[in-house]
């Protein structure tokens, strides 16, 4: 005969998944609106089966907030380049460990000195034109107006304490919030809502495996890079993961480096569209059609745009070497 247990009318198999219910139902909701599950002890101990996953820390659901930076030339920017964000987005929540809260284009400034690469208030407006459409994606301006070539890992520690200085005013302005974050780091210590989002730096397959081109990187830029964390989206012919496993420096912080195989094959080269713009071939649907008509507007990208820069050593080869200062 069944007997009474705990005072619920329940034989004691099913007191187990009754006190897991009735825990779970207590616990807040998340960022994503699903509940947080760190049930209390005694609601633990009556189940060998849940004891081990219910009484850890690790169990906590709270996902963490991710701020994408792609830097890069941008010459023209491409729906592809957009589309890496969108990519980037879905392989991060797809974990239910991260949540992307933002996208930054980054457009390098004019001192990179790369050939062709025209002036950057038509890169930085083309880009804007391009995001106009998206809810998440915008176009920072910071590293295009700084006069000298700004490292990638500055621009990114830039973003990073920008971001550590909008938590923190943010935290001096709502009280409200700030009562609340006081009452979840006192019920669970180990959650420190008051760090701000995380910045990943979002790059193809190519970036990644430059980081092994002599003096093109610094070895302490690659290391703060990749500790950071990087979203690599690779393309056909790639083998991002071969080059993680070859570099000791990218195996050693592989966790914090994410892949993300694109299945629906796009080559779209900002090279190749120069190349068509200076061939007077349509290049509608290869970029947003706002940044085709200012690219006509304008009249960027000839034969003559194309040579620009051409007897200029690019300004990290020029920096890490004799080539020019130190």
């Amino acid at each position: 005969m069944n007997v009474s247990w705990d005072g619920f009318g329940l034989t004691p198999a099913f007191a187990p998944v009754f006190l897991y219910k009735r825990a779970f139902l207590k616990r807040p909701l998340s960022k994503r609106g699903r509940r947080c599950f760190v049930p209390e002890e005694r609601d633990c101990i009556y189940s060998s089966v849940f004891a081990s996953a219910c009484c850890s820390q690790s169990s906590l659901e709270y996902e963490m907030e991710v701020v994408l930076i792609a830097c890069g030339s941008f010459n023209p920017i491409t729906n592809m380049h957009l589309r890496m964000f969108e990519l980037a987005r879905d392989h991060l929540q797809d974990t239910e460990k991260y949540r992307v809260v933002r996208g930054i284009i980054s457009p390098v400034g004019d001192g990179y000195r790369k050939k062709g690469l025209i002036e950057a208030r038509h890169r930085v407006e083309m880009a804007r034109l391009a995001t106009e459409t998206s809810d998440w994606i915008e176009v920072d301006t910071w590293e295009s107006l700084q006069p000298d070539w700004v490292e990638t890992a500055k621009v990114v520690r830039h973003h990073y304490e920008e971001l550590k200085a909008a938590q923190r005013d943010q935290g001096e302005d709502d009280t409200v919030s700030y009562g609340k974050k006081r009452r979840m780091e006192e019920e669970h210590p180990s959650i420190n809502e008051a760090q701000p989002p995380q910045l990943f730096l979002l790059c193809g397959a190519d970036v990644l495996e430059s980081f092994d081109v002599p003096k093109l990187w610094k070895p302490e830029d690659v290391e703060e890079l990749v500790g950071h964390g990087v979203v690599c989206i690779t393309r056909g012919g790639s083998d991002p993961e071969k080059f993680v496993h070859q570099s000791d420096v990218l195996w050693r912080h592989r966790r914090s480096i994410h892949l993300v195989r694109e299945w629906v094959t796009n080559e779209i080269s900002a090279t190749h569209v120069r190349r068509s713009l200076r061939r007077g071939r349509s290049v509608r649907y290869l970029l947003p059609d706002a940044v085709v008509t200012y690219v006509k507007e304008e009249r960027l990208y000839s034969a003559q745009s194309e040579q620009k820069n051409a007897d200029v050593v690019l300004a990290p080869l020029a920096r890490y070497t004799d080539a020019g200062p130190s």
